[in-house]
């Protein structure tokens, strides 16, 4: 179901992940327990034309991982295509709700480098303002 950049909706659902965008922040919660190799081009082919849609009228965006527990090299892959879609068009990119194992493996793997990191929902406010 590949939708054209005209017929995206401002919230959209799907089985992997849910978007929101509210016009300058477009948030990507992703639907765990595992992002792995089936789940991370998919999930890709849902955000991708978000960026092309709102380009530089996005900045801020946010991946929400609360309800994710794995992430596989693919997940891990799939994390940095989207932080490079977002600087592309210049905004920031922000970690949400890792658990304990993923921030470790973002922080071995260097991923967390390239993004702002919230903790608590206090942090993504003031990452967004």
């Amino acid at each position: 179901m590949n939708m054209q950049p005209a017929d995206l909706p401002n919230k959209k659902t799907t089985p992997l992940v849910e978007i929101d965008w509210n016009g300058t922040v477009l948030i990507l919660r992703l639907a765990g327990p595992n992002i792995g190799q089936r789940e991370s081009p998919i999930i890709t082919e849902e955000f991708a034309p978000y960026f092309k849609k709102h380009g530089k009228g996005i900045k801020h965006m946010v991946l929400d991982m609360t309800t994710v527990n794995f992430m596989s090299s693919m997940g891990l892959g799939m994390c940095i295509a989207c932080r490079n879609l977002a600087a592309a068009q210049g905004a920031s990119s922000i970690l949400f709700g890792m658990n304990k194992e993923l921030q470790a493996l973002m922080a071995m793997m260097k991923i967390e480098k390239m993004y702002k990191i919230a903790k608590t929902h206090d942090e993504l406010q003031k990452f967004v303002k």
